[in-house]
């Protein structure tokens, strides 16, 4: 996992890793969003409902743990040990969507985790055990649960379209 040296860097990775994974569903019809392809375990709808679900949750946490509310991770319905459920739930969430909705939606959601970013100081953003809901035996800062759940996703979900539109 890339270490990063300022919220510059981070932010303008999260950037280039979302544009080029969101302008792989430019070419991408509609009639095709829940196309199934062999080799490919998701349709172009439920990748962008996986990375809508997962920015989603990076933000509820964050906002609820501000708000006073104890976080569960991933989900209080959903643990850990039960991501599979977890993820066809994003899908039943947001697949009745177009792609043209989900990818709005996930470009909203980007835009809120670059404007929290922003907002954040050093210490909170690169400093471990600074957020309860962040606290894990791996002691992750911050960052590094937002490279987990944007840049790394949209890079290897974006070979994942790539490799679905050349089958």
């Amino acid at each position: 996992m890339p270490v990063y040296k300022d919220k510059k860097e981070l932010t303008e990775a999260i950037k280039k890793a979302y544009i080029l994974y969101d302008k792989e569903f430019d070419d991408i019809n509609e009639s095709e969003k829940d196309l199934l392809k062999t080799g490919i375990d998701k349709t172009p709808s439920q990748n962008l409902s996986y990375q809508i679900g997962w920015t989603g949750l990076l933000l509820s946490w964050e906002s609820d743990e501000l708000n006073g509310i104890n976080v569960k991770t991933p989900t209080p319905e959903f643990k850990w040990n039960n991501l599979k459920s977890l993820h066809q739930f994003f899908y039943k969430s947001y697949g009745s969507y177009s792609l043209k909705e989900q990818r709005r939606i996930l470009s909203e959601k980007v835009t809120e985790i670059l404007c929290w970013i922003e907002n954040l100081d050093d210490d909170l953003l690169f400093l471990s055990e600074k957020r309860k809901w962040a606290t894990t035996p791996a002691k992750w800062p911050l960052y590094k649960w937002i490279h987990i759940n944007t840049v790394a996703p949209f890079k290897s979900f974006r070979n994942q379209i790539r490799k679905w539109k050349k089958i």
